[in-house]
C-alpha cells in the first residue's frame, strides 16, 4: 500500500468562511494536500487554542485564504497526535509514533538559516495554516481543528511518553515561544555541538543557576515562561500590574513578585539585576520600556514575545539603550532541537500548561473562541475528543 493509500483523500475540520463569521466555524470536509517525501501525516488527538487563531480568522493580520472550491479556513497550530503515514524520505518517524506540530509546517531546508538551526526563520517557511505551500501546488495549509495534519518532518516533534497529549499541545506554540529566547539569551544550549535530542534520554541543557530572569505578565505565555525558567535553575521575578496573580506566580515557581502599579520604587530596587527580561504581555499599553531596560545587567536583552495589536507601539529613547548597553529584541518559535529539548525538560520536571479541556465541536469551538477573545481563560484551551467529532473520516 502506498503512502497516499494509507491516508484519507479528504480530512474534516472546523472552518471559518469569512472574517465576520470568525466565531462560527462549521464542520466541513476538504481535500488534503499532497504528501511529499519528507512529510509526516498525523491523526490529531488534541489541539490548543492560540490567540493567533483569532487574529487569523478575524483577518487582523492578513486576509483569510482558501483553496479553490473549499469552504473556509481551518486554524489551530498546537497539534498533538499519532503518526499514521510517512513520506519516502522520512527517517525519524514511523507509524504509531506520538508526535506534535506547531505554527510552522515546512521550510526550504537549504538556506543558511535552515542549515544552522534557525529553520523557523526561513524566508520560504510555510505556516501551518493560511499559508500557500509552493511544494504542494500552492495549497493553502489547514490547521489542527481537524481530523489530520500534514507537515514536513523537520517541523514534526517527538512527544515523550511521560507527557500527555493535552499538556503537550500548548507547548508547540506558547511553550516554544518562551523557551527559545530563554535558552538562547542565557546561552544554555550549544546547538552545533549537542546530540540529536530525539536520540538521547536526558536533557542536554546547561543549568541557569546564578541567572536572574524577569517575566512580564502571567498568561498563556508567561505562566509557561516562569515554569521553564525555574526548572532550568534561574531565579525568577514576575512583573504584573497588580497583585491579583501573585499567588499564582509563586505556585508556578517564581521567587519574587512585583506589582508595578503598586510599587513605584521597583526600578531602583532591581537596578542592574537581570540577565534577561522576557515580555509575555499581550499589549504594550502602559509598558514603561525604559524602566525595564534599566534593570538589565550590561549587554543583556529585553525580549518581547507577546504580540500586541498592530496599532500599538513601543516607545523608547536611544539614550536609554546607551546607558545600559541593552538590546531590545523579539523571538519566533524555536528550532527543532529547542522544541525537543523543551519537551524533554517538560517531561522530566512535570511542567504542565494550565489548561481547560474542551471537547471539540461547532458549539464548543464557538464558545472557546469567544471566551479567549474576552480573556476568559486560565491559561490555555485545549480541544479534545477528536474521535467523536471526526468519526466519519474514512480511508481510501
Amino acid at each position: 500500500m502506498t503512502v497516499e493509500q494509507q491516508v484519507p483523500d479528504k480530512f474534516q475540520g472546523f472552518a471559518v468562511d469569512k472574517a465576520e463569521n470568525w466565531d462560527h466555524p462549521k464542520l466541513v470536509s476538504y481535500d488534503r494536500k499532497k504528501i511529499n517525501p519528507h512529510d509526516v501525516v498525523v491523526k490529531n488527538e488534541t489541539c490548543g487554542l492560540c490567540y493567533s487563531d483569532i487574529h487569523t480568522i478575524t483577518a487582523a493580520w492578513s486576509p483569510i485564504n482558501t483553496n479553490k472550491g473549499e469552504y473556509g479556513l481551518v486554524v489551530g497550530h498546537e497539534i498533538a497526535g499519532t503518526v499514521i503515514a510517512v513520506g519516502s524520505e522520512v527517517k525519524d518517524f514511523k507509524v504509531g509514533d506520538r508526535a506534535g506540530i506547531g505554527a510552522a509546517s515546512s521550510s526550504c531546508l537549504d538556506c543558511n538559516r535552515c542549515k544552522h538551526n534557525n529553520e523557523q526563520y526561513c524566508t520560504k517557511a510555510v505556516a501551518t495554516y493560511n499559508s500557500k505551500d509552493s511544494k504542494a501546488d500552492d495549497y493553502v495549509t489547514q490547521g489542527g481543528y481537524s481530523s489530520h495534519s500534514i507537515a514536513q518532518d523537520q517541523f514534526v516533534f517527538h512527544i515523550p511518553d511521560n507527557l500527555e497529549f493535552k499538556y503537550a499541545s500548548p507547548l508547540f506554540c506558547a511553550g516554544i515561544t518562551v523557551f527559545s529566547p530563554i535558552v538562547r539569551n542565557l546561552q544554555l544550549l550549544d546547538e552545533d555541538k549537542i546530540e540529536d535530542p530525539s536520540k538521547t534520554e536526558k536533557s542536554q541543557l546547561k543549568s541557569a543557576k546564578g541567572k536572574t530572569v524577569g517575566i512580564i505578565g502571567i498568561g498563556g505565555l508567561g505562566h509557561l515562561a516562569v515554569q521553564f525558567s525555574a526548572a532550568l535553575g534561574a531565579k525568577v521575578v514576575v512583573f504584573s500590574r497588580s497583585n491579583s496573580k501573585k499567588e499564582q506566580a509563586f505556585e508556578l515557581g517564581a521567587s519574587e513578585f512585583v506589582a508595578t502599579q503598586e510599587d513605584e520604587n521597583w526600578p531602583s530596587k532591581y537596578e542592574d539585576t537581570f540577565d534577561l527580561v522576557l515580555n509575555c504581555g499581550s499589549g504594550s499599553d502602559g509598558l514603561d520600556l525604559p524602566k525595564y531596560l534599566s534593570i538589565l545587567k550590561v549587554n543583556k536583552n529585553f525580549i518581547s514575545v507577546g504580540l500586541p495589536p498592530t496599532s500599538e507601539k513601543f516607545e523608547v529613547s536611544p539614550f536609554t539603550f546607551l546607558k545600559h548597553g541593552a538590546a531590545f529584541g523579539s523571538s519566533l518559535l524555536g528550532s527543532k532541537i529547542e522544541v525537543e529539548e523543551m519537551l524533554k525538560l517538560a517531561g522530566e520536571h512535570n511542567i504542565k500548561p494550565w489548561i481547560e479541556e474542551v471537547p471539540i465541536s461547532e458549539e464548543n469551538v464557538h464558545k472557546a473562541l469567544k471566551r479567549c477573545e474576552a480573556g476568559d481563560v486560565r491559561y490555555r484551551f485545549v480541544f479534545t475528543e477528536f474521535d467523536k467529532a471526526f468519526g466519519g473520516v474514512e480511508k481510501n
